[in-house]
Parts: C-alpha cells; sequence; structure tokens
C-alpha cells in the first residue's frame, strides 16, 4: 500500500488532496499543526472508507519534522508521496519593507518545506518510485510577474509570491539531484481557489484546486520531473 503525508490537511486544499488520494486506495497520513484538529480531519475522512491519520506537525518546529520521520518509519518504514501543502499567506504584506512578515513567511511556506522534505527525503528513497509535490502558486513565476501583459503582474503580495519562488527554486534543485533516481519532484498551482486563503470570490472549487497535486502525487514512471503545472499546463518558472 502507498503512503502519502500530506502537510496543512486539516481543511482545504490540503484535506481534500487527501480525500482524492485516499480514495485511489493511498493511506494518507494528515500533517496538521494542531493535532486535534488534524485527528477530526482524519476521522472524517475514515467514515468515509479512507484508511487515514493524522499526525501533528507544525513544519516549522525539528521536534515535529523528527517525530512525524519516526512514526512513519515506525508504522510503514517509507514514505510514497510527499505534498508540501501548508502555507501561510499575510495579506498587507506588499511591502518591501515587511522583514519580520518576511521571516514568518518564509519559515512556513519555505524553509519549513525544506527541511521537512530533508527529513523525509531517505523514507522516499525507499519507496519504489517516490513522489514530492510542492504546493506553489503562479504568483511564485518571475516570469509573469515582470510581464505587464500577464494576469498576475498588479497581484503583488512581496512575501508570499518571494516564497513560492524560493520554493519553485527548491523544486527545480531537487529534481537535479534525483535526476538519476526514481523520484519526482514538482510544483503545483492549484489556481485561485475558495479556502480561507483563496477568499470567497475565488475562481475554483477546492475539489477543484486540488487536482494538480493529486496528479503530480500520482505521476506514472514517464511523467514529468522538475517542472512546474496546474494540471497538464506547464508554467514558466
Amino acid at each position: 500500500m502507498k503512503v502519502a503525508l500530506i502537510t496543512g490537511a486539516n481543511r482545504g486544499i490540503g484535506f481534500e488532496t487527501a480525500r482524492a488520494l485516499g480514495e485511489l486506495g493511498i493511506h494518507v497520513v494528515l500533517g496538521s499543526r494542531e493535532a486535534e484538529r488534524g485527528s477530526k480531519a482524519a476521522s472524517l475522512l475514515s467514515a468515509r472508507g479512507i484508511s487515514a491519520e493524522a499526525v501533528g506537525l507544525d513544519v516549522t518546529l525539528a521536534a515535529d519534522r523528527h517525530r512525524a520521520r519516526a512514526h512513519l518509519e515506525d508504522r510503514f518504514g517509507k514514505l510514497d508521496i510527499l505534498v508540501n501543502n501548508g502555507a501561510i499567506l499575510v495579506r498587507d504584506s506588499s511591502s518591501l519593507e515587511q522583514r519580520e512578515e518576511l521571516r514568518r513567511v518564509f519559515e512556513t511556506n519555505f524553509f519549513g518545506a525544506v527541511e521537512l522534505t530533508q527529513a523525509l527525503l531517505p523514507l522516499i528513497r525507499k519507496a519504489p518510485a517516490g513522489r514530492i509535490v510542492n504546493v506553489s502558486s503562479i504568483v511564485g513565476s518571475l516570469t509573469l510577474h515582470s510581464d505587464p501583459a500577464s494576469r498576475i503582474y498588479n497581484s503583488k503580495l512581496f512575501s508570499y509570491d518571494a516564497s513560492k519562488t524560493a520554493l519553485n527554486a527548491f523544486t527545480v534543485h531537487l529534481a537535479y539531484e534525483l535526476r538519476d533516481t526514481k523520484i519526482k519532484v514538482n510544483s503545483a498551482d492549484p489556481g485561485w481557489v475558495k479556502t480561507d486563503m483563496g477568499g470567497e470570490h475565488a475562481l475554483l472549487e477546492v475539489s477543484e484546486g486540488a487536482k494538480t497535486s493529486v496528479r503530480l502525487a500520482t505521476l506514472p514512471e514517464d511523467g514529468p520531473n522538475g517542472g512546474f503545472f496546474r494540471l497538464d499546463e506547464a508554467f514558466p518558472w
């Protein structure tokens, strides 16, 4: 049985990703900063016949990352899929002078994802064909941000945008590092989704927002590696 860990999975896109992967017969481990909320979310999935459990996981805390690794190693001895979905957004962070906000956002959206991936990589290497999905955003694209004709040109939230650009760089470098293995690493853009972060005016339902992560988490052997996608559409870095 395949095992997937999804961070930020007690609600929104993370929860929907866990549900969709679980319905494919994959055992899903829901990472949540608040353990109680994660357990409730896992119980909802279990009630639907999905094999699910939760772990308390704040990706910014080394103790939580190590505990998650120990749990996965003891329970399964491997990890087939890692979806780095957990992220935060500070809506008033457009100013380039908000250094403390920049650090706080990067701790979760970039450093937390990098350090968790590094902690779990030995377990992913033990899987027959590991998959790592870094949930990014179209606003992480420097190409589109610098193009006055692009639809995101006027959407500038510095800390969030920069954290996703950095996460994309991690995708490129990790994919290169693992190029001679069966592990695939890709960035996903879920789109503008109706979540607490996306807001009520977003264009996509949560079920649609999870589709790219699920696709990249279940890529076949001949699937892409080191790319940036929304469904089948490749985005520029």
